[in-house]
């Protein structure tokens, strides 16, 4: 093990917030002179099951702790998940069927593998206590907080003043997840900014049973690749931890530049000193391009085989350098993330590329259609277009693709 110090500094790179770091500290100490793992927790809504790298933020920060020798602990919400976590919505959250439920945790489970150490990771369903309890149980657990707490949260706020409904179960979640942690014994909870009432409501409730509290670690919510909104797929600005290597690699090379150091802190494993020299070679004005292709390689490596990024690396090299396709180059906005090459036909005829679809088949026959610097076939006239794709017309015509 390193030292606590050392522990801390890795633990806290990227961090939005800790409570606190005296106890983290503390813990640490302890941790490492008994020689004993601390548990880490990190609870899952089943509800989304697919994962991109601003969901990934919290488990890459878990897999540095497990890295440093610690044990992590997922709990997945299943009985939680049949009430509904509320947090930041306007209304309650539609409870899960129980087939719908195990449905999205086995995915959840294959996915969150590709970051995790599988022989330092204990997955469990927060059914097997939370179903035991009986109605005595539920009063005392209930008993432990007051509604006045529980209207702290904007979201109950904002509600309770629009006259949208809110129901008494309702209150009952972030009591439930605060449950899961008295069960585990968890010494660290991990969330992102949107679960800090809940987090800290596990402190609480460990406190008020006697245990030791955890401690609270909030991680920032990561920007998408607009630079702008947060990370997410409905956007489509978001980097998806099981895409294949040559689509999640260019897509990190559109990360805008003054984003590069909040990915290396947020999206990979790196030192924080290799961050700081990062930061340094930024400063000295070393190419943003350049750094960025390291990011890539970086981030495409934590999730795919070495020969799968050299490949990554060659189809951008071919597909996207500056020496074949041109720096200024009009786009094509394309409405749906599943659009294909013949949805932007009319775009391309709007744009005066071609003048109809029959003259679009007949340059695809003569090889004069390329997709990132490949010559397509008329079969592959159904293939969805990426964000970001560049397709050549002819010799001299390129548009990019943005969705």
């Amino acid at each position: 093990m390193l030292t606590p110090k050392e522990q801390m500094r890795i633990i806290c790179k990227g961090v939005h917030q800790c409570v606190n770091e005296a106890e983290l500290l503390a813990k640490l100490e302890k941790s490492y002179n008994q020689e004993e793992p601390l548990i880490i927790k990190l609870g899952l809504d089943p509800s989304a099951p697919d994962i991109h790298l601003g969901h990934a933020v919290v488990l890459r920060k878990i897999r540095q702790m497990q890295e440093l020798g610690h044990q992590a602990v997922i709990i997945i919400g299943d009985f939680t998940g049949k009430i509904g976590d509320p947090t930041g919505k306007s209304k309650g959250r539609v409870a899960l069927s129980d087939e719908k439920v195990k449905e999205n945790a086995l995915t959840y489970c294959e996915q969150i593998f590709k970051i995790l150490d599988k022989e330092k990771t204990i997955v469990r369903f927060n059914s097997e206590w939370l179903s035991k309890l009986n109605f005595e149980d539920v009063i005392r657990l209930a008993a432990t907080s007051t509604v006045a707490r529980m209207m702290e949260r904007d979201d109950f706020q904002n509600r309770y003043k629009n006259g949208v409904p809110i129901g008494i179960h309702e209150f009952f979640y972030p009591l439930m997840q605060a449950y899961d942690s008295v069960e585990i014994k968890a010494d660290i909870e991990l969330g992102g900014t949107d679960q800090t009432f809940n987090i800290l409501m596990g402190r609480t409730l460990q406190k008020s049973m006697g245990i030791d509290q955890q401690i609270a670690l909030f991680m920032p919510i990561l920007e998408g690749l607009d630079g702008v909104e947060k990370m997410s797929k409905s956007l489509g600005n978001y980097i998806g931890v099981s895409e294949p290597a040559e689509v999640m690699f260019k897509k990190v090379m559109e990360v805008p530049d003054n984003l590069i150091i909040r990915y290396y802190e947020l999206a990979t494993d790196e030192h924080p000193d290799e961050i700081d020299r990062v930061k340094a070679e930024l400063l000295n004005r070393a190419n943003p391009r350049d750094i960025k292709f390291q990011l890539a390689k970086i981030i495409t490596g934590l999730y795919h085989e070495e020969e799968e990024v050299q490949s990554a690396i060659s189809y951008y090299d071919m597909a996207f350098s500056k020496k074949t396709i041109p720096d200024d180059i009009p786009i094509l906005l394309l409405d749906l993330e599943k659009d294909t090459v013949n949805d932007s036909i009319p775009g391309l005829i709007e744009l005066g590329y071609i003048k109809s679809k029959s003259e679009f088949i007949r340059l695809i026959r003569q090889g004069g259609i390329q997709i990132n610097g490949e010559k397509m076939n008329e079969d592959e006239i159904n293939n969805v277009l990426f964000n970001g794709d560049v397709m050549k017309i002819g010799k001299k015509r390129f548009v990019k693709i943005n969705k």
